[in-house]
């Protein structure tokens, strides 16, 4: 078909025999390097199938919730923005021997990345403890297996409750006294 010039386009109105006018007005050039590669070659036949995704096993999911759990609560984010050292160090006023120090002690808003790290354990051993004392609730288990369950997870909570009260006394001197 031969191209139109622009006085048949403007008179035949620009309706659906414009598209074939945009096909056959194309450079000749482009015309033949769209044409002459496939007379001679063939696309692969490719059987792709869309991949299929699994959802993840309940304790991967809870595995996750709890790395996050952990993470927010020994102050990551904080530990990102403020890049405090990793411990830090007091001289001691009698030999003048510096000392490392964990806790950062009367700061409440600055900590050390060591001390929310292990706050943050703390938190999540005493969360551990508390799906321990559920799971020693189950009426499906033998009461060995509940009695270890229970043992288990009083003795994480009360781990945990007494190295975060000492936690706070060391951050807050003469706190609870």
């Amino acid at each position: 078909m031969a191209p139109r010039s622009d006085s048949q386009t403007l008179a035949t109105g620009s309706g659906a025999g414009s598209d074939t006018t945009s096909e056959s007005s194309m450079d000749p050039i482009f015309q033949i390097l769209r044409i002459v590669p496939f007379s001679f070659l063939r696309p692969p036949r490719l059987r792709l199938k869309l991949p299929s995704f699994t959802l993840p096993s309940p304790m991967t999911v809870f595995s996750m919730i709890l790395l996050t759990y952990f993470l927010v609560v020994s102050g990551f984010v904080y530990d990102v923005i403020v890049e405090p050292p990793g411990i830090g160090s007091t001289q001691d006023p009698i030999t003048g021997a510096i000392r490392p120090v964990v806790f950062m002690s009367g700061r409440v808003n600055g900590q050390y990345i060591i001390e929310g790290l292990s706050s943050g354990f703390m938190f999540v051993l005493g969360g551990i403890g508390i799906i321990m004392l559920d799971l020693a609730l189950d009426k499906n288990r033998a009461k060995s297996v509940k009695a270890s369950y229970a043992t288990a997870g009083i003795s994480s909570i009360v781990i945990a409750y007494v190295m975060s009260m000492l936690f706070i006394r060391i951050k807050i001197p003469g706190y609870l006294h």
